[in-house]
């Protein structure tokens, strides 16, 4: 840790290890430099990304403009600042934007993108809008490449939410955010349903129902926190997953992360461990709290495995946090997008900068780099690990 003097005169701080290199992001996508001014879609401009991923060191880079409804690749890992796409999928060129295109639902429009998930060929996008999941078995090579396959409907042309029945079921999505790739499984957050889904393999069919759910004690309900007080089961709003020794969910809506030392094999399986809280019965931000602490949360909602430890997108708190140990309780260690951990505030209440965030909405991690869709400052940023 570092002690630095803040003025003359003034106690001196202690500022917590840097988890991303303090230059800054390397590669800025999507950025401009009025804020107010309406962003109009193009090869090289984003509005609101939820997600990003990159497929390897050199590429490709997946993004979900979700504000533009559209899903941009990068053949290769940008170099540089604001360079421009190479493909769109969701609509008939880079300067147009509208749900679904303005039309129907198809097997490659979109609506309102958000969760994106690549690994050993498969790339998962939660068209959550249209409440379903998008598969290409293979990084898309031209624009408009219809998906291979779609999950939470019967077909390409289903766009309601639970296929517009009134209770929800294995084969159905409600407002899905979140998706997830690791060890061959498939996680999705079906956010409107309050629950986690994992199908065992990676489909193969359309439609096809998942394999368990947790969050709720059958594939039958959706009520929020399991219809109960704040506890072990339940969740209010799941967002993002992952999933390699532990299984990892953010659970945005009661500002906590919740982890299972194995995945789970029983439907409604209890969590072990929970970060953000003190407990599992927890649900403030930042613990009832105005500034946040190294062991509290703000609607985090996206999470990445590094190595052994998680790191956490503290999304309303604007910040990073990376996690070494994980119980309840348990502060994080390492820091990002603030200089110490009781600071929050949009761009540390001042303009976008390199350093800064603005409501980072996910962070996936490839390599020595992060990839965080910084959706308040509309932009996605490579940044290497500190």
């Amino acid at each position: 840790m570092t002690r630095v003097s803040l003025a003359r005169g003034a106690p001196q701080e202690t500022l917590p290890p840097a988890l991303l290199d303090p230059k800054g992001a390397r590669v800025i996508l999507g950025a401009q430099q009025d804020l107010a001014v309406p962003i109009a879609p193009g090869p090289a401009n984003l509005f609101g990304p939820r997600g990003a991923v990159l497929a390897g060191g050199e590429g490709p880079l997946f993004v979900c403009d979700t504000g533009h409804h559209r899903l941009l690749i990068w053949s290769r890992s940008p170099a540089f600042d604001n360079t421009p796409a190479d493909i769109v999928i969701g609509q008939p060129d880079f300067s147009s934007e509208g749900r679904n295109a303005k039309g129907e639902v198809r097997a490659f429009s979109l609506n309102v993108p958000t969760g994106i998930a690549w690994s050993e060929g498969v790339l998962a996008v939660a068209d959550a809008w249209n409440h379903r999941i998008l598969l290409w078995f293979g990084a898309p090579t031209r624009s408009n490449q219809p998906a291979d396959l779609v999950l939470g409907q019967a077909d390409f042309r289903g766009g309601e939410a639970n296929r517009g029945r009134a209770a929800c079921a294995a084969d159905t999505l409600n407002w899905c955010y979140g998706v997830a790739i690791a060890e061959g499984r498939l996680y999705v957050a079906d956010t409107g349903n309050r629950r986690l889904l994992v199908w065992d393999t990676i489909p193969c069919r359309n439609g096809q129902p998942a394999d368990l759910v947790l969050g709720q004690h059958d594939f039958g309900t959706r009520d929020e926190n399991c219809g109960c007080n704040v506890d072990r089961v339940g969740m209010r709003w799941p967002h993002a997953i992952c999933a390699g020794n532990a299984l990892f969910l953010a659970d945005a809506g009661n500002n906590r992360i919740m982890g299972w030392n194995s995945l789970p094999r029983s439907n409604g399986a209890a969590a072990d461990f929970v970060l953000g809280q003190e407990n599992f019965t927890g649900n403030d931000h930042n613990r009832a709290r105005y500034d946040p602490s190294a062991a509290s949360l703000n609607m985090p909602y996206g999470i990445a495995l590094h190595e052994s430890c998680l790191i956490v997108a503290d999304t309303a708190n604007s910040r990073l946090l990376e996690f070494a140990q994980f119980a309840p309780g348990f502060p994080a260690q390492r820091l990002a997008g603030q200089f110490t951990f009781n600071k929050k505030g949009d761009n540390r209440w001042s303009a976008p900068g390199r350093d800064k965030l603005c409501w980072p909405y996910s962070v996936t991690a490839c390599d020595t780099a992060v990839v965080i869709a910084d959706s308040g400052n509309n932009r996605v940023l490579l940044w290497d690990m500190a």
